[in-house]
């Protein structure tokens, strides 16, 4: 038995294995949609890595 919540709207699913929900780990299209329009406006952000740290990637201002 899985129980998860949908990261949107927190709603609890249950169910035998992630196949019970097509749209996981949304619990529905809406929430998808969602998540998808707050990638999409930059609602959520990856971290930089800093200058200082091994594979961090140059600013254009930092190449020739």
């Amino acid at each position: 038995m899985i129980r998860v919540r949908c990261p949107i709207c927190e709603r609890v699913m249950e169910g035998q294995s992630t196949a019970d929900w097509p749209t996981f780990p949304f619990c529905s299209p809406r929430c998808r949609m969602i998540d998808l329009g707050r990638w999409l406006s930059d609602d959520y952000l990856v971290p930089a890595e800093s200058e200082g740290e091994p594979g961090a990637v140059a600013d254009e201002k930092d190449i020739p």
